[in-house]
This record gives C-alpha cells, structure tokens and sequence, in this order.
C-alpha cells in the first residue's frame, strides 16, 4: 500500500515560517496537503497536480504557503510563511491515485494518507 510519511512540523511565533515535507512510497502526481484544528472539520490547503502543472489553494493561505514537490524525491513539500495563530493545526499529506484532483481539495478525493504534523503558531 501507498505510505506517506510528515514531517517539519513545531512550534512557531505569529510572522514565522516552516517547511513541511511529505515522503510519499512511490510517484503519486496528485498530491495535496490538509490541515484539521481541535473542534474544527478538516480542510484543504493546497494540492499539486504534476500532470498538468497545476497548483491550488485555500483561499486562507494563498499568498504565504507553497506547494511542491520533488518527482526525483517522490517528496512534497509545503513552504509556510507569514505564519498565523489561525494557521494551527495537524497538517495532513494526502495521496490521489484515482487523479480525481480537483482544485476543490475535497477529502473525500484522497485515498491515502499520512499520519500528521503539528504546526503550533503562537501570538
């Protein structure tokens, strides 16, 4: 089975910037990252279709995250700066091997997934 694997997450203040990667088993071209707070439903963030070059986000963090992805490293990587209080979360790699990939970033479209970083973001 597909495995993906998170890291980079931790501890930041308000301002401040973190790189998430995502170790994925074998070349998946649709690849997104998700987040989920305490209480709250999970959300998409951004995804990466490398078939098309097509990239998009959350409204909430177009402007100050990066999606991309290493083909030769089978890794995704999420650049996260200006870095908010709102921004915390368990962040999610998530896997589409149907190639559903919408720019919706509907959860329900990614069959795997990783276990999850924290990303803490202090005022």
């Amino acid at each position: 089975a597909l495995q993906l694997m998170e890291s980079g997450g931790g501890s930041v203040q308000a301002g401040g910037s973190l790189r998430l990667a995502c170790v994925v088993s074998k070349y998946i071209p649709c690849l997104a990252w998700f987040r989920q707070a305490p209480g709250k439903e999970r959300e998409g963030v951004a995804r990466i279709y490398n078939r098309y070059f097509s990239t998009s986000y959350a409204d909430s963090v177009k402007g100050r995250f990066t999606i991309s992805h290493d083909k030769a490293k089978n890794t995704v990587y999420l650049q996260m700066n200006n870095l908010k209080p709102e921004d915390t979360a368990m962040y999610y790699c998530a896997a589409d091997s149907i190639n559903y990939c919408t720019s919706q970033l509907k959860a329900d479209e990614y069959q795997y997934w990783g276990q999850g970083t924290q990303v803490t973001v202090s005022s």
